[in-house]
């Protein structure tokens, strides 16, 4: 797939040829790059509705997707540093965290910017329901002063637990998906 993650798929058995069509029933495991060792999830079996009205039907079960989260979990691709020069693009800065917490305020009187760490703390979880999916993510925010010497002051970390559906619909032919925070 990319540097961090491979895909292995497999037919899980023999093609079903029918007069009008062909059943391929594959098996997708997404592995950390270069390592074949096997996820701890167990697929769990499903079944497509069946529909006649397309020429293709692609099915995703979570299976997939929660060995593609556990290859990019282990690979280390939800550890995410937001630099400088990111965090003054949207003007977040000492100051503004002091104006939220007063204690920040303390510790820095003169304001300097900020460099946030996000790191993923647990292999994200995902749920698919009948016409969207759920993303749970367990994580931390530390967040760093970027003092005038370009070293880093660290000023607090906070534990973060997001819960996140996605739905998915088709509008002129283009994918759109909406994003609502649960909690």
């Amino acid at each position: 797939i990319d540097d961090l993650a491979e895909v292995d798929y497999s037919l899980n058995t023999f093609p079903a040829v029918f007069r009008p069509f062909i059943d391929l029933d594959l098996k997708g495991i997404v592995y950390p790059a270069g390592n074949y060792s096997g996820p701890p999830y167990v697929a769990a079996p499903f079944t497509i509705p069946d529909q006649s009205d397309s020429m293709l039907y692609l099915a995703f079960s979570e299976y997939f997707f929660q060995t593609s989260l556990f290859a990019y979990y282990t690979a280390g691709a939800f550890n995410i540093t937001i630099a400088e020069e990111t965090c003054s693009y949207f003007n977040i800065s000492t100051e503004m965290f002091g104006s939220i917490i007063p204690e920040v305020s303390k510790y820095s009187v003169t304001p300097y910017p900020v460099m946030l760490k996000l790191m993923a703390t647990e292999i994200p979880i995902i749920s698919l329901e009948q016409d969207s999916f759920t993303v749970e993510i367990q994580g931390s925010m530390e967040v760093f002063a970027v003092l005038p010497d370009s070293t880093t002051q660290s000023l607090f970390t906070m534990n973060i637990a997001a819960n996140t559906s996605i739905a998915l619909n088709i509008f002129d032919q283009k994918l759109m998906g909406s994003l609502c925070l649960n909690r």
